[in-house]
C-alpha cells in the first residue's frame, strides 16, 4: 500500500487556510484535516480555566477524548468523541480558549500523536499552525500563509455578520493581535514556517490567486 500524501498549510487564523485546504483537498480528492478544530474542540471539551489545571488532571481528561476524520475535501468531518465539531467551536472566546491551551506541552503531545494517527492512514491536506515543522515535517510541500492582522479581522468580521453573530472590529483585531503574540513566541512549537515551506502572503491576493500558485507549486 503506498504511503499516505500528506500537504501541510500553516499560518495564523484568517489568512484563508480553511478556505484553501478545503479547496485543495477538493482538488486532490483527498481528506482535509483541520487541527485548529481539534484544538478548539478539545478546548469546548474540557472547559474554561482547564489551561491551569494539574498536569496530571489534564492527561486524564485528554486520555479520554478520541478524534476520528472521515469524508473528503469541503465533505471532511471531524469527529470528537463520534460528535461533528460544528459552529460551536468557531467563537472568539472558543478560540482564546484554544489558543491558551495551545501553550500546554501534554495538549500539545496529545494532538501531534493523534494527527499523526489519522495521517499513517489518510492522505491529507492538514491545516494548523505547526504541521510542516513539527507535525508533518515529511510533508511535500509545505504552504505558510500570512497576511496583516487588519486584514485578517476584517475577513473575520464579515464571516462573523454573514453568520449573523456579533461582530465587534477592534475587538477581533485586538484578539487577533494577542493570539498572534502568544502562538509565534511560545516555548512549545511556535508559529512559524518550515525551513522549506512556500510562504504567501495573503494580504493582497484573491484566493483564486493564491490557490494558483499553490497548484504551481504541487508541479
Amino acid at each position: 500500500m503506498p504511503e499516505p500524501r500528506i500537504i501541510t498549510i500553516d499560518g495564523p487564523a484568517g489568512v484563508g487556510k480553511s478556505t484553501l485546504a478545503k479547496r485543495l483537498a477538493d482538488h486532490l480528492g483527498i481528506a482535509y484535516l483541520d487541527t485548529g478544530a481539534m484544538f478548539r474542540g478539545t478546548a469546548l471539551a474540557l472547559g474554561e480555566g482547564s489551561w491551569t489545571w494539574p498536569e496530571s488532571r489534564l492527561a486524564d481528561a485528554l486520555a479520554s477524548l478520541a478524534f476520528t476524520l472521515s469524508g473528503a475535501g469541503a465533505d471532511s468531518r471531524i469527529r470528537l468523541g463520534g460528535v461533528a465539531l460544528g459552529d460551536e467551536i468557531r467563537t472568539e472566546q472558543v478560540g482564546m480558549w484554544a489558543s491558551n491551551i495551545a501553550t500546554l506541552p501534554v495538549v500539545r503531545a496529545f494532538q501531534k500523536e493523534a494527527q499523526q494517527a489519522i495521517g499513517r492512514t489518510t492522505s491529507l491536506v492538514a491545516e494548523g499552525r505547526d504541521m510542516g515543522t513539527v507535525v508533518f515535517p515529511q510533508a511535500k510541500p509545505k504552504f505558510f500563509l500570512d497576511a496583516t492582522p487588519e486584514v485578517r479581522a476584517a475577513r473575520r468580521f464579515l464571516q462573523l455578520q454573514i453568520m449573523r453573530k456579533p461582530a465587534d472590529l477592534n475587538e477581533i483585531i485586538e484578539s487577533i493581535r494577542a493570539r498572534d503574540h502568544q502562538d509565534r513566541t511560545r516555548a512549545e512549537a511556535p508559529l512559524k514556517p518550515a525551513p522549506d515551506a512556500r510562504i504567501i502572503d495573503t494580504s493582497h491576493l484573491t484566493v483564486d490567486e493564491v490557490f494558483d500558485a499553490m497548484l504551481e507549486a504541487l508541479g
